[in-house]
């Protein structure tokens, strides 16, 4: 998996008030217990064994806005410009996508499942996707 560049860091609104460091929660797919801090990132939103999370943020990572609370499923994976991976998230009560940044200490054995998902899908036309 190919790191992101040091040089060029993301700003983050850190988190002042939603959650303490050492807070943990229980994941909503898998049911393991996981902990709010993130290496890589100011804002844990998603458990690093099955990559679920719940829709909790509006607009800004970390905010803790939404009202849906629903289930959000990772879907799949982009690519920034500089190399960062984000996991695309589908809630299943809304129907809402959102992108979140992964963490270092994320499963990669399931980053790359859901990144090659594409490749295997019969519903998807391989030379489609060979032709990008």
């Amino acid at each position: 998996m190919p790191r992101r560049r040091t040089d060029q860091e993301r700003p983050q609104r850190r988190k002042a008030h939603h959650q303490a460091p050492d807070d943990a929660f229980r994941c909503v797919g898998c049911r393991l217990d996981v902990p709010a801090v993130a290496p890589g990132t100011a804002h844990r939103n998603h458990c690093p064994h099955c990559l679920t999370s719940l829709h909790v943020d509006r607009r800004i990572p970390g905010d803790r806005r939404a009202a849906c609370r629903g289930r959000m499923a990772a879907l799949s994976v982009s690519v920034r410009q500089d190399g960062e991976w984000l996991i695309i998230h589908h809630c299943q009560s809304c129907g809402e996508l959102s992108a979140n940044r992964i963490a270092g200490d994320d499963n990669a054995l399931a980053l790359l499942r859901i990144a090659i998902r594409p490749l295997y899908d019969t519903r998807l036309p391989v030379s489609a996707l060979l032709a990008l």
